[in-house]
């Protein structure tokens, strides 16, 4: 991954080039998604919604994530009325349905078609099928993608996604597949520091066919919250997919903050896992999903940190290399 750097509010943003797209994002995407849903599910209103969007264009961020299930297309929408639309990079997605109850051709159109008028824009830049599976995948190449390439033509979506539904299919088999197909620009996948195998199974793919990579789940509840760490680690022990005696079960993660932040450790956990998945090889952007915007501004800074210490990344290694069986919810 190469990146480049502008100053942009109070935040030194880097930017890379998303695959073979062309397009030039911020390293770190603002999701409208996850546990929080833009601050509309812990809480906040719609103008809450938009304030963390301008937020985030200040801090530098340019690629936003939606999908038409979250229900924060249109204060996206919103909060981006008066920008110009050639410096923002907007992202959104549809489910397919599931065997036996797929959505036509003609309504997956339909639902591009609600996304621009929500999103307030003639284009999406990228439209994903939303969290795909392998029970699905024929159908959707065979029926869905002939008619959103169709509305590629047409000039309505720029690139093609497909993100996979990472609680489900923590080990990829659905990505690993879509990655050697040429339909796809760009895939979602999770990866985090308690399951890197996408370092393994995926990304090194889509390095190889020019596919632009957004990381997700790179904090959820087990990165943010001890009590669910530890019942996560217990967990994988119980698998064998840990050995309990290469970590503290007391303080599991306690090892990435060495030095409290000098020295090249992390000052938190949160910290360290935004830069651990930034610096991945083949990654291009790790998005983050908050409806707070001191906490936008605080993931930020941690996104532009450099790469964890090689020691530290090798004990990660060592701990859960092998983990593909937990996303971190």
């Amino acid at each position: 991954m190469t990146s480049e750097t502008t100053h942009s509010g109070s935040a030194q943003m880097a930017y890379t080039t998303l695959g073979r797209t062309g397009l030039r994002v911020s390293v770190l995407g603002l999701g409208g998604g996850g546990h929080s849903r833009l601050g509309l599910s812990t809480g906040g209103d719609e103008a809450n919604a938009e304030a963390v969007v301008r937020r985030g264009l200040e801090l530098g961020i340019n690629f936003i994530d939606t999908a038409e299930s979250y229900g924060t297309q249109s204060a996206i929408g919103r909060a981006l009325k008066d920008v110009r639309r050639d410096e923002i990079v907007l992202s959104t997605k549809k489910w397919a349905g599931k065997v036996g109850e797929f959505l036509t051709p003609r309504q997956m159109a339909e639902g591009v078609e609600q996304s621009l008028r929500e999103l307030g824009t003639d284009y999406l830049d990228i439209f994903h099928m939303h969290g795909l599976q392998m029970g699905e995948y024929d159908y959707v190449v065979g029926e869905i993608v002939p008619e959103l390439q169709a509305m590629q033509q047409a000039g309505k979506i720029r690139f093609l996604g497909v993100t996979e539904m990472f609680n489900a299919d923590s080990s990829h088999e659905m990505l690993s597949r879509a990655v050697g197909e040429g339909c796809w620009d760009v895939i979602m996948v999770g990866l985090n520091m308690l399951n890197p195998s996408a370092g393994r199974d995926v990304l090194p793919a889509a390095a190889e066919a020019g596919v632009g990579t957004l990381v997700m789940f790179a904090v959820r509840n087990a990165l943010s919250r001890p009590k669910r760490l530890a019942e996560v680690v217990d967990q994988l022990i119980d698998e064998g997919k840990v050995d309990a005696a290469s970590l503290d079960r007391t303080d599991p993660l306690g090892f990435v903050l060495v030095g409290g932040g000098a020295d090249g450790g992390a000052s938190s956990v949160v910290e360290a896992a935004y830069r651990y998945c930034r610096w991945r090889q083949g990654v291009d952007v790790v998005l983050t999903g908050t409806g707070d915007v001191d906490h936008l501004a605080s993931n930020v800074e941690s996104i532009l940190r450099p790469a964890l210490p090689d020691d530290i990344l090798a004990r990660l290694d060592d701990v859960f290399g092998q983990v593909d069986s937990v996303s971190g919810s």
